[in-house]
């Protein structure tokens, strides 16, 4: 896969999964934010407010460079871990499972607590749809009435996406395109006469 691209899922997935006497309500979100994880957690906190444990792992980034995984309460790495292992072993980034637990009475034991965990993330993984996304860079680009033909010209040959644009007497475009075409589109912008180019940063 390209450097500048990454996998993720389409959208939220749940599953329901049982292991001797213990109950586990798994989901899957696709989350750009750590805010996002929060309103998700809180969210389940507060719908199963009498459960055992609310373990959980995410990443965030396109190469998954911020994770976090949590046992809440589970032995030590019987639980967040084994979830991040299965985002990781799919390769899927700017995802959270949350696994719900509810105890039955019959304890699993360390390795029976991480196959239910493992198992149990892999099955609501396996009900996404997985999607290949682009990393994408923003431009900003300020020109005069004079230099539309010119500007317009590159952006018909290179598609950037236009995410918002005015044409007054001094026009600007806001563009969006993926990050291994970004330096072509700036360099070609910038030899327009009269234009500024800026790249926002995240």
């Amino acid at each position: 896969m390209a450097e500048d691209s990454y996998k993720t899922i389409a959208r939220p997935a749940e599953t329901t999964y049982r292991q001797l006497s213990s109950k586990f309500l798994v989901y899957a979100y696709p989350v750009e934010t750590e805010a996002e994880i929060k309103e998700h957690l809180d969210a389940l906190r507060k719908r199963w407010f009498d459960a055992t444990h609310h373990c959980y792992a995410w990443r965030l980034g396109a190469h998954g460079e911020r994770f976090r995984a949590n046992d809440d309460g589970e032995p030590s790495s019987t639980a967040g871990k084994p979830i991040l292992g299965q985002l990781l072993s799919a390769d899927i980034t700017n995802c959270l499972v949350v696994v719900v637990r509810y105890f039955g009475g019959t304890k699993l034991g360390v390795p029976g607590l991480i196959a239910a965990y493992k198992e149990s993330t892999a099955e609501v993984l396996s009900l996404c749809e997985v999607v290949e996304r682009t990393v994408d860079v923003t431009i900003r680009v300020s020109f005069s009435y004079i230099a539309m033909n010119d500007v317009m010209r590159i952006v018909k040959e290179l598609q950037p996406r236009v995410v918002e644009q005015q044409f007054d007497n001094l026009c600007t475009m806001t563009l969006s395109i993926r990050e291994s075409d970004a330096e072509q589109l700036i360099g070609r912008l910038e030899k327009v006469e009269g234009a500024t180019v800026e790249q926002e940063t995240e």
